[in-house]
């Protein structure tokens, strides 16, 4: 049975840059697009980014869009998030989340499959 496992989160200051990791055991993670949602408190549930099968097709949430990046590898079964320019308001708890042969759509109950998160904290 699949499982997802993110990292690389943490704290960091307004305009630096993190990069999160989030790795499929079990499965083979060319099968699956990906995506990235946060969780802030009191918030529900957003996505961030998705990906499509082979990188073939690419979302962002607006909030995002010139500031993350979504990226595969298939070969290491991860798919990465960059995160740069950070700001306060992108803390959240950050989850990756596979969709088994998807599109990469932004509808998080698309995806069978989620993380456990990895919190990452923007301070002013």
């Amino acid at each position: 049975q699949a499982q997802l496992v993110e990292s690389g989160g943490g704290l960091v200051q307004a305009g630096g840059s993190l990069r999160l990791s989030c790795t499929l055991s079990g499965r083979a993670l060319g099968d699956y697009a990906m995506g990235w949602f946060r969780q802030a408190p009191g918030k529900g549930r957003e996505v961030v980014s998705a990906v499509g099968l082979s990188g073939g097709f690419t979302r962002y949430a607006d909030s995002v869009a010139g500031r993350f990046s979504i990226s595969r590898d298939d070969a290491k079964n991860t798919v990465y998030l960059q995160m740069n320019s950070l700001k306060p308001e992108d803390t959240a708890v950050y989850y990756c989340a596979a969709e088994f042969n998807g599109y990469g759509t932004t509808a998080a109950s698309s995806y069978g499959y989620w993380g456990q998160g990895t919190q990452v904290t923007v301070s002013s």
